[in-house]
């Protein structure tokens, strides 16, 4: 670094005994770098031909539980089918920056905040109440948001004991409920598990528990009263012509998360 910026005649990094920071030339130069380094490996590929077999380092984020659920078994058949690429996942429970992070590709729920980043939607899910039939039969069905202060309710939160705000309904009609929790955990499978052992209720996403529906673990409540779908969407940073390697996972990830029902089944009281 010092040998670079003596031949540049600028500072890079500034230097303390406690700290390094990049300077803005240094910012600009790293910028510029990795945008000729970028255009470099797209002409390579370009040479190579658009349909050459994609190779190298990919690295992934998803929500942890989406991840395990959705994105690892994509991951899988992925690799199987590319033996040339290789993949690094961060399943986490927080908004990540791709750019600042390092990272190829995103999977996100919810609705996107304007960005620079290329964003194709490939499914939605629903927050959903749920219960174990058997505290159900003991405490009886909730038909209204209100009937919910005579239940024990299962929270998530980051090591919080605070109310959760729950949402009912949407546009003009949103209703919002303070949960009071007697459970609050810092995990959803944790409170999905307290859920069906026969706690409370939960208020997770669907995909969370589409199994624990079908196999009768676990009954949705108050369908009627649901706010609206949220979307799914496969992100990327990479411009029109992205690599081969993003455009596979890409396009592959987009029509395997598409082809899942529990991504793409009908909100409750539409056609």
């Amino acid at each position: 670094v010092a040998a670079l910026e003596n031949r540049l005649g600028v500072k890079l990094l500034s230097r303390t005994t406690r700290h390094v920071r990049v300077t803005d030339a240094g910012q600009r130069y790293l910028e510029d770098a990795k945008r000729i380094i970028h255009d470099v490996d797209e002409a390579d590929e370009a040479a190579a031909g658009i349909n050459a077999a994609p190779r190298g380092q990919l690295a992934v984020t998803a929500p942890v539980l989406f991840g395990k659920l959705h994105v690892i078994p994509g991951i899988v058949e992925y690799l199987q089918r590319f033996p040339d690429m290789k993949i690094s996942a961060m399943f986490l429970d927080r908004v990540v920056n791709l750019l600042e992070e390092g990272l190829d590709v995103g999977i996100r729920i919810g609705e996107l905040p304007d960005s620079s980043m290329r964003a194709i939607r490939a499914g939605q899910v629903r927050w959903v109440l749920c219960a174990a039939p058997a505290y159900l039969e003991e405490m009886g069905v909730p038909q209204l948001p209100n009937e919910l202060d005579r239940h024990c309710l299962i929270t998530t939160a980051a090591g919080s004991w605070s109310a959760a705000e729950w949402k009912f309904g949407g546009g003009e009609k949103t209703q919002s409920y303070k949960a009071r929790s007697r459970l609050c955990i810092s995990s959803n499978d944790a409170a999905i598990e307290a859920a069906v052992r026969g706690l409370g209720i939960a208020r997770v996403l669907s995909y969370q528990i589409a199994p624990l529906l079908a196999a009768g673990q676990l009954q949705a409540l108050l369908t009627a009263h649901e706010s609206p779908a949220l979307p799914v969407h496969v992100l990327h940073r990479e411009g029109r012509h992205a690599s081969a390697k993003v455009r596979t996972f890409v396009d592959f990830m987009v029509e395997k998360l598409r082809a899942d029902k529990a991504l793409n089944a009908m909100q409750p009281g539409t056609e």
